[in-house]
């Protein structure tokens, strides 16, 4: 039998929690090995936006402050949450922050409104965002292993966007052509790219910031390994001291000095896990995280040496809807339609005709608003998008791109009427989807009625900055409420899906897994979707997933290096005095 391997860190999970412990571990000097059963690293974040709410980030000059955060986090609270965990984090995130400007990665504010703006102290300036990576600063095999975003983060499935590209070219912004053209050229000129692989060179959103990490964590010489997944924790006389993990199939022992990290995502894909856990369940292949990825291995794993879970009932919501692979119509991928909900010349209903939310607030309180609509009704997860021609014209709904990409006449023939309904009329349109007529016909008019007077009575929709992100700046006097009255009239099936799980091992302020007694696991820890979420059902800014997952990951690898001794005084200050010089 093998001697098993020995390391200081174990991380299981190649995402942004995994990726910040891992970094954050060999920073400090402790050996560090990331266990990753996918072929592919990055995790879910690298399919991500990429983008991560800091409070009080301190990025540039801002007037936000810890005191600002709470009122702002506080006041929508819908739950009992950890306090010193929701502390931990808000204090602990700008350190993280600081720590990787400190290294080079060029973070920045994004202009992203908080999801609840009618709420006291929201900003516009604590969702932060990472540069676009040139992936070729990796070596030719990280540069293809790493796990590439969707096709719905790119232009016909090749040409990758950062956020500014999106929301130009998915709005027609002023100049939208010439961004469009920029990025042909940027790719179709980059010879020797395209002689290594098809995937773009440019790495935007979550794969810009995994690229940015990954390049440090490879310049301290971390393996990454591959195909490798969790079997089982080792445990002995209360301690984890190491995990059990499979390589095609083949079972094989690695020990951890010092602490293993969790990080590898929450339960998503695990059917049996959602209809225990969650009040509505939905159906895995509805969700918009990498398919069949995180399916709890890491929480079952804690849980089978007495580990504790909270928030396990919500999910990080998100509507979704599933049309047929192009080119393989027997085969479903699902699109985001985050947005495409809110934009105006549309309406969301339930299948009793009826409005049950503003179909432009954020992703997860859409989803909220499902289930609760679901609970209370019985007629939604699924709803429709009911729109006009107006609307398909100008805006995508899910993955049908607009008319002007994509004329109905380019849409296949087994969409029709499976995927994308069409009518000349709202009756018509009613009775293709079996939904009562009269109720969808009073909606409709209610919504033209709104979209005159510029005010949404029912739900106050384009009341706020975050609302009219997604208008059209050339609608008066509302830009997210135009009339839904040029035919033909279209509708898509809308799913209740997410983007993760916001539940998961509980884990206390330290990053700590704890038992059924709130006492620590010694050497165990979790961050990311692999714990518990600090916010609970909460998502209160772009970036609420992704944040929260760095910050714990560095939180961990600092609490496991404070053990080893290995976090100094001296070391905090060679960290300040790098950001400082960078940020400078």
């Amino acid at each position: 039998m093998n001697t098993p391997e020995t390391y200081d860190v174990v991380v299981v999970g190649s995402g942004a929690a995994g990726a910040l412990a891992a970094l954050r571990a060999a920073d400090l000097g402790l050996s560090v090995l990331i266990v990753e059963k996918a072929h592919k690293y990055g995790g879910t974040s690298a399919t991500s936006g990429g983008v991560m709410w800091i409070p009080n980030n301190q990025l540039s000059p801002s007037e936000d402050t810890r005191d600002k955060a709470f009122t702002y986090i506080n006041s929508l609270l819908r739950g009992p949450v950890q306090r010193d965990r929701l502390e931990a984090y808000v204090d602990e995130s700008p350190q993280m922050a600081r720590f990787l400007v400190s290294l080079g990665v060029p973070l920045v504010q994004a202009a992203w409104p908080d999801y609840f703006q009618n709420a006291p102290e929201a900003r516009s300036d604590r969702s932060v965002l990472c540069e676009t990576f040139d992936g070729r600063q990796l070596d030719d095999k990280y540069f293809v292993s790493m796990r590439e975003q969707y096709n719905r983060f790119k232009i016909f499935r090749r040409y990758a966007m950062d956020i500014g590209e999106f929301f130009a070219i998915s709005t027609r912004a002023p100049g939208w052509v010439r961004v469009f053209l920029k990025m042909l050229w940027r790719y179709w000129s980059d010879i020797d790219s395209r002689m290594l692989s098809s995937r773009d060179r440019r790495f935007t959103q979550g794969g810009a910031l995994m690229g940015h990490i990954y390049k440090e964590i490879f310049e301290r010489g971390v393996e990454v390994r591959t195909e490798t997944g969790l079997n089982k924790l080792i445990a002995s006389n209360g301690r984890v001291s190491g995990l059990t993990v499979s390589h095609f199939g083949r079972l094989y022992d690695i020990n951890a000095t010092y602490g293993v990290v969790l990080a590898a995502g929450g339960f998503e894909w695990n059917q049996a896990l959602r209809d225990r856990f969650f009040p509505i369940p939905g159906h895995t292949r509805f969700s918009s995280s990498p398919e069949d990825a995180n399916r709890g291995e890491a929480l079952i794993a804690g849980m089978s040496i007495g580990a504790s879970t909270e928030h396990t009932e919500a999910g990080w919501w998100i509507p979704t809807m599933h049309k047929p692979m192009t080119g393989a119509s027997n085969f479903e991928e699902i699109h985001q339609a985050a947005f495409d909900v809110g934009r105006p010349h549309s309406v969301c209903v339930n299948r009793n005709g009826k409005r049950f939310v503003d179909e432009a607030c954020s992703y997860d309180e859409f989803g909220i608003a499902m289930v609760e609509d679901q609970k209370k009704t019985g007629a939604n997860t699924p709803c429709w998008l009911v729109f006009d021609a107006t609307f398909r014209t100008k805006f995508t709904a899910g993955g049908f791109l607009p008319a002007m990409i994509m004329p109905d006449w380019r849409i296949p023939a087994d969409c029709w009427d499976h995927y994308i309904f069409k009518a000349e009329s709202i009756d018509g349109l009613a009775k293709k989807i079996s939904v009562p007529a009269d109720a969808l016909r009073n909606t409709v008019s209610s919504m033209n009625s709104y979209a005159k007077t510029g005010v949404d009575p029912e739900f106050g929709r384009g009341g706020n900055a975050y609302d009219l992100m997604f208008g059209d700046a050339n609608i008066k006097p509302n830009p997210c409420l135009g009339p839904i009255d040029k035919a033909p009239f279209y509708a898509v099936l809308i799913n209740l899906g997410d983007l993760g799980t916001k539940g998961g091992l509980k884990a206390n302020a330290r990053a700590q897994v704890l038992d059924s007694n709130d006492r620590p696991i010694p050497g165990l820890y979790a961050a990311g979707n692999n714990a518990g979420s600090p916010f609970g059902n909460l998502y209160p800014g772009a970036g609420g997933t992704i944040g929260p997952a760095a910050t714990f990951g560095f939180v961990a690898a600092n609490d496991i290096a404070a053990q080893a001794g290995k976090l100094t005084p001296e070391k905090s200050t060679e960290v300040k005095a790098r950001s400082s010089e960078a940020m400078a």
